[in-house]
């Protein structure tokens, strides 16, 4: 066998070693989950089975978790903010990095407040014409309140840390 063959045998084996690996990361991660809009991808990392067990028995059940998280409108700025997000947390997960308690980012705050204010914009709408009459502390004159910051338990519940959620391991079908 020439060198060359040799060569070229090496790579052909190198490549396919390297693409099964790969197509073994997609299947064991479940990676093609995180482009559909199914809840239940949510729960892949164990850590998000808090958040998923308490929207599971909230009154916004029926909502999908990315009509809350991700932007509604365009198909870029909802992949591309899922990317930024999935980067973000498969390094928080991968490092032991994230708290007990996981905190939304601005960015990710952001995005709900907007899709809250959207989804409820009868309600929302008369709130802003009637905001001068509302009394907020001195630091909501100063930016604007968050939908969560009254509706507490709205849709995840007063309960927020991993270990505090009783029996969150598993899925459990809503009906």
């Amino acid at each position: 066998m020439s060198k060359k063959s040799l060569l070229i045998m090496t790579a052909v084996i190198t490549l396919l070693i390297a693409s099964g690996m790969f197509l073994y990361t997609l299947k064991a991660s479940k990676a093609l989950s995180y482009l559909s809009t199914d809840p239940k991808a949510c729960i892949n990392c164990h850590v998000m089975n808090t958040a998923y067990a308490t929207w599971q028995h909230s009154s916004h059940y029926k909502v999908k978790c990315v009509e809350c998280h991700l932007p509604t409108e365009g198909v870029v700025d909802k992949y591309m903010a899922k990317a930024r997000d999935g980067y973000n947390h498969s390094l928080a997960f991968t490092l032991n990095t994230y708290d007990q308690s996981i905190k939304i980012t601005k960015d990710g705050a952001d995005r709900v407040q907007k899709n809250c204010v959207t989804c409820h914009a009868t309600v929302t709408s008369n709130m802003t014409i009637t905001d001068k009459y509302h009394s907020y502390n001195e630091d909501a004159k100063t930016e604007q309140k968050r939908c969560w910051e009254c509706h507490k338990t709205v849709p995840h519940g007063t309960v927020r840390a991993l270990t505090t959620t009783p029996h969150n391991l598993g899925v459990q079908e809503v009906k």
